[in-house]
């Protein structure tokens, strides 16, 4: 049994909240968000796509030092926040947040493509049938993209696993509040004769991102023989 510290098994529980919290509540608004680059004709699109896909393309640090000056004491969100006492700054929300925004570029792609697979004779069939927007979305739309949100929440959690840089910058590396895998293993490295841990949380970290896309191609096989 691997001799793993209370802190390592909060970096652990930690881990996997901070994954699972970000990918839920990132889910409605990256379904939509996909739906409206799909199916609508947005003015701008190019744009907000762009937006969207740029934590793509960041360094992680970027990400995490521009939402340090958005979330920050004289940033607009943070100064807004501060008046309702919620502080993101070096705290669990703060993580959260980090790893919805990293992620949330692959569950929107993921989305999309299931998406611009669906064929649109089902949506023609159901307006000229008089269903609103709202009823070809909930009858058709998800039903048919339900394995590419799957594959979408499956990429999201496990790149959320993972999350480092923005992580670190925005919400600090506090064991017990903010700490992470990641995180965990980076301050093994620096410690002497902190290998052999961080090895072993590798290995966890492996383990828990491979036992995740498991799971999603067992749940996909068993979506697409219904």
């Amino acid at each position: 049994m691997l001799p793993f510290s209370p802190q390592d098994l909060q970096a652990i529980g930690l881990s996997l909240k901070v994954a699972t919290v970000a990918t839920l509540t990132s889910l409605p608004i990256g379904f939509m968000s996909a739906y409206l680059m799909v199916f609508s004709k947005l003015p701008g699109k190019a744009l907000f796509e762009g937006l969207i896909n740029l934590p793509l393309v960041l360094p992680p640090v970027v990400t995490g030092y521009l939402l340090l000056l958005l979330f920050g004491r004289h940033g607009w969100l943070g100064s807004l926040l501060q008046h309702l006492n919620i502080t993101v700054i070096f705290s669990l929300t703060g993580a959260i947040i980090a790893s919805a925004v990293v992620g949330f570029p692959l569950l929107v792609r993921s989305i999309r493509i299931g998406m611009e697979n669906i064929d649109e004779q089902y949506l023609h069939a159901s307006r000229t049938l008089g269903a609103r927007w709202w009823d070809s979305l909930f009858t058709i739309v998800l039903p048919l993209s339900g394995r590419a949100v799957l594959a979408g929440m499956t990429l999201m959690f496990a790149r959320s696993l993972g999350e480092f840089g923005a992580t670190i910058i925005l919400a600090g590396n506090i064991p017990g509040v903010t700490q992470t895998i990641p995180l965990a293993i980076y301050q093994y490295t620096s410690t002497p004769g902190g290998d052999r841990m961080a090895l072993a949380l590798c290995l966890v970290s492996i383990a828990l991102s491979f036992s995740v896309l498991l799971v999603s191609d067992a749940v996909t096989r068993k979506m697409s023989r219904r």
